[in-house]
């Protein structure tokens, strides 16, 4: 529980475009990858780019820690190809 605290509290400690871009990606993954957008190529695919931005910022954010970071821009990239392979 004290792990999860400290997490809110680092969150809550960053600027205020950081915390809207990783909600608003956070959310619109979630919303858009949902069974009421299951027929929408286009919206499966967003979705997978909102994630790919997700995981992009908190790379970038980590970047002091080289195995973490790298663990997360693998994940970008996996989105990416996710996205695109969605559409076709």
């Amino acid at each position: 529980m004290q792990r999860i605290k400290f997490m809110v509290k680092v969150f809550l400690n960053e600027p205020l475009w950081f915390k809207l871009l990783i909600t608003i990606t956070f959310l619109t993954s979630i919303i858009l990858s949902s069974s009421s957008f299951s027929n929408y190529a286009y919206m499966q695919s967003f979705s997978k780019l909102a994630a790919a931005i997700f995981f992009l910022t908190y790379g970038l954010k980590i970047r002091r820690n080289f195995k973490k970071a790298i663990i997360l821009y693998v994940c970008t990239t996996i989105c990416i190809y996710l996205s695109i392979a969605s559409i076709f």
